[in-house]
């Protein structure tokens, strides 16, 4: 056993496996930038631009300012690996949390110094605590001129408390940063600091080192997959115990338990933001492999002879879903390169197998029902397909219901605002509208914080409702609370579309008539189709208008005149507000160009 403990010692005290935690836009991608830099890292070419965030490489993430897919990155400090994993801050993305959190030994938990903890920081910290992991706290920000220090730190001890956390992981060590300037500290003055090297230091000192054994039999929990043109399916994941040579011989045992022996194609590890091959991995690395074509998200590589399962991953149900379907509108398959049910049904289970907090189903009329964690989880999925070439139309969300002791029941909502002082009154009678609970209201230096509870399908719609009210200056996040019982209450739109009446190309004059009517969602010279929708109405029925007449020319004027008449700028709606627009009579219509919004029935009467 000695020479057993030598082997473990070597192999494992050597490398530290930390996952890095926060809200988002707390600055947790741009503290990781400075990490790689810092470590002198290896990067490739594409990220000698400093203003470049090097974790957020998606194009998706680079717009919206947000991480959505997990990452690796591995540095060398002080002769110890350390594999840093960067992952998403909204809980709508617990998928990707809850894996990456399998992954690692420790968190560093990113706290922004003025806002403090939020909602989705609760909701990856307590997945942190339940798995005992050794929590850092880092306050990044420390720079911003309105920064609550003393407050944050009481309010993020709270925060522990309110989640179960024991003695030891209450008592956490604190780090001051500031992510930006590249700096961090033991203190909170900015000033004091050199470099970012007290957070490898807290790293070192705090996160345990991999406690897995080198000598039991080999098993991998497989954490991420993607495709490679070369190498076929890759497979990463963290080594629990044993170890992997690259060609060996290994066991597969999926989801069922059923086992199939496949021998590896290839064998890597992580060096700064690259995949390299190596020649054996050992119980604590992070690895990637390649030569099992079915292998998915959750699954086990374990030893041929001696073949034992880890427990699969256990991922929180989902609580929204939409139907997905082939585009019918009088534009279908003009704008889209793939466009067939069986191109969009492949492509939405191909979707599934890399993120398992996604499910899909086959509906009854030849559509997918796609369930996920909320609407930003499905926003995002339809994003990246639009973005891929593929042309579709999707149904109104719904939330996920489900029956208890012969009870429905129903998810909520925790939701977090942020509003100035003067346009609170606005949030609380729309939240009110909404049955919403209020659960804690504070005032500070004219700004109004405000924590509600509602229910999912009632919640539905009120982002861009939110920014409309506040003017843009208000901050609003949200997270899954709990299944409760339905309270029977609902909230309608309380407005109706404004519907094409014919087909055609749409004409400055008609429009200039029918903003009175309501906001319109389009400009002039727009190509729309009888039962498209194209404003919203400032009643509550919907009505259907000519939008692609001409003024005619009579002998007194010609048709130009008059034509000077003031037209409002058209509201352009995003694909989240397009979403959230449409009610159950309605659909989006997706297309790598456009998004419309039109009735499911276009030529049913108003």
């Amino acid at each position: 056993m000695r020479g057993g403990f030598l082997v473990r010692k070597k192999f494992m005290t050597d490398i530290r496996n930390v996952a890095i935690i926060a809200h988002v836009d707390h600055g947790k991608t741009t503290l990781v930038d400075a990490l790689l830099r810092q470590s002198k890292t290896k990067l490739g070419k594409q990220f000698t631009d400093n203003s470049e965030l090097i974790m957020d490489s998606n194009d998706l993430e680079k717009e919206r300012g947000i991480t959505i897919f997990s990452k690796n990155a591995s540095v060398n400090w002080k002769n110890t690996k350390i594999n840093i994993i960067d992952t998403p801050g909204h809980a709508d993305f617990g998928g990707e949390v809850e894996r990456v959190l399998k992954m690692a030994d420790g968190c560093l938990l990113l706290i922004d110094a003025k806002e403090g903890p939020m909602p989705q920081t609760r909701f990856v910290l307590k997945k942190a605590l339940e798995m005992k992991h050794k929590i850092v706290v880092v306050i990044n920000k420390i720079d911003k001129p309105d920064a609550r220090i003393n407050y944050v730190i009481n309010k993020t001890f709270d925060l522990f408390l309110e989640l179960g956390a024991d003695e030891e992981a209450a008592y956490f060590p604190t780090i001051y940063s500031s992510g930006k300037h590249g700096k961090a500290g033991l203190e909170t003055d900015l000033s004091k600091m050199d470099d970012i090297s007290p957070v490898f230091d807290a790293i070192l000192e705090h996160i345990p080192a991999p406690v897995d054994d080198i000598n039991k039999p080999l098993q991998v929990l497989i954490t991420n997959t993607i495709y490679d043109n070369f190498k076929g399916r890759i497979a990463t994941g963290r080594v629990y115990s044993g170890t992997v040579k690259a060609g060996q011989e290994i066991a597969h045992i999926n989801r069922d338990g059923l086992i199939k022996k496949f021998r590896l194609t290839s064998l890597m590890g992580f060096e700064g933001l690259e995949r390299v091959d190596i020649t054996e991995a050992h119980a604590g690395d992070i690895i990637a492999l390649s030569g099992i074509p079915d292998i998915t998200i959750g699954e086990t590589i374990a030893d041929p002879v001696n073949s034992i399962a880890l427990p699969v991953l256990d991922i929180e149900e989902s609580t929204v879903r939409m139907r997905f379907g082939v585009n019918t509108s009088p534009f279908a398959g003009l704008e889209g390169e793939f466009k067939t049910a069986r191109q969009i049904r492949e492509r939405l289970y191909k979707a599934a197998e890399a993120d398992v907090a996604l499910k899909v189903e086959d509906g009854p009329s030849g559509d997918q029902i796609v369930s996920g964690r909320g609407e930003l989880h499905l926003a995002i999925l339809i994003e990246r397909l639009r973005r891929e070439g593929y042309e579709f139309e999707v149904g109104k969300p719904q939330v996920i219901e489900k029956m208890e002791n012969g009870k429905l029941m129903t998810p909520y909502e925790k939701v977090a605002i942020e509003v100035p002082e003067e346009l609170s009154g606005s949030v609380m009678q729309k939240m009110g509208l909404r049955h919403a609970e209020l659960l804690d209201m504070n005032t500070e230096q004219g700004v109004v914080f405000l924590e509600f509870l509602v229910a999912t399908k009632e919640f539905f719609g009120y982002r861009s409702q939110f920014i409309t009210d506040t003017k843009g200056l208000g901050i609003i996040s949200s997270s899954f609370f709990e299944y409760r019982p339905d309270s029977g209450q609902k909230f309608e739109r309380a407005q109706g579309s404004l519907v094409v009446h014919e087909s055609g190309n749409t004409k400055l004059y008609a429009l200039i008539g029918a903003q009175d009517r309501g906001t319109l969602f389009v400009g002039p010279g727009v190509n729309v189709y009888k039962g498209q929708v194209i404003g919203a109405n400032s009643r509550g029925d919907d009505i259907k208008i000519n939008v692609c007449k001409e003024k005619q020319q009579t002998n007194h004027r010609s048709s130009g005149e008059g034509t000077s008449e003031h037209f409002n700028t058209p509201k352009l709606m995003s694909l989240e507000n397009a979403i959230e627009y449409i009610d159950d009579t309605e659909l989006v219509e997706i297309t790598p160009k456009n998004i419309r919004i039109r009735k499911i029935d276009l030529s049913a009467k108003v």
